[in-house]
């Protein structure tokens, strides 16, 4: 037998060795599976998100099992549906969570925003604001590459013609993958009930923060002025809604008339 053939044999040899050491070894120390984690894992929307604070939706349908502090409702994606089915698989009490969507503060589109200068680069947010932060004259606002809408799990955004991202609200499941992406962090999870909100991030003077776009926020107070519930505050120079008790005590938001620049919007579900 030449010395090719011998040196195919042996490597043949070992490596049919370790295969079997290797299968009894597994089969040896391999653990048993609780079948429950597979159900419950089967009923999860697979977006992998992370919104519930684990790495994946296996991962969490690990620890919803075997953890007795886990809750079954932390799956944002599945909402109340997903939750109660969980709760049932686990023997656990299903708290009822108030769903969220995802919103953008943010109405600097191609018409409202000025523009600096021509972006050349890699048509990523992240990359851009690292240019000047941004081709836009407003540093707060959205830069338009669609980071958040690549980042979505579930297809809920989408690129607008005007530049900037939309979100169905029908589809977004709140799991907050966007507001993570967002560099400029102008992306917030709202409540369907909240009332208004300022869609405006800038936080430049008046003037300034109007030389750059059209219709931003201009920390002019008419909105705060206009609030008879105190719901309303100016914090560097931004107009700012606590939900709650925008929420809570208001029917008829007067504010939204009297915005000059109508930064401040409704945000009912239609």
């Amino acid at each position: 037998m030449n010395t090719p053939v011998m040196i195919i044999v042996v490597l043949v040899g070992v490596g049919t060795l370790f295969g079997v050491v290797l299968a009894l070894a597994n089969k040896k120390f391999a653990m048993e599976v609780n079948p429950l984690i597979e159900e419950v894992e089967d009923i999860l929307p697979k977006g992998q998100c992370g919104a519930c604070g684990y790495a994946g939706c296996a991962k969490y349908a690990e620890a919803v099992v075997e953890d007795d502090s886990v809750p079954p409702n932390l799956c944002v994606p599945g909402k109340a549906e997903v939750a109660a089915k969980v709760a049932e698989l686990t023997g656990k009490k299903a708290e009822a969570a108030e769903p969220k969507y995802a919103r953008l503060k943010c109405r600097g589109n191609y018409a409202a925003a000025k523009i600096l200068a021509d972006y050349e680069g890699v048509a990523d947010c992240a990359a851009a604001k690292l240019v000047m932060g941004g081709p836009k004259g407003c540093k707060f606002g959205c830069l338009g590459f669609g980071n958040c809408v690549n980042a979505c799990p579930f297809g809920a955004l989408s690129m607008g013609e005007d530049g900037l991202p939309v979100v169905d609200k029908d589809v977004c499941t709140g799991c907050g993958k966007c507001v993570a992406t967002c560099p400029q962090h102008i992306i917030a999870l709202e409540t369907f009930d909240a009332p208004v909100e300022v869609l405006c991030s800038n936080m430049d003077k008046g003037a300034t923060a109007r030389k750059n776009c059209r219709n931003a926020c201009l920390g002019c107070g008419l909105c705060l002025k206009n609030c008879p519930h105190g719901a309303i505050k100016l914090e560097k120079n931004l107009a700012r809604v606590d939900s709650s008790i925008c929420a809570q005590k208001c029917d008829e938001p007067t504010c939204l008339e009297k915005c000059p620049t109508k930064a401040i919007n409704s945000l009912i579900k239609k």
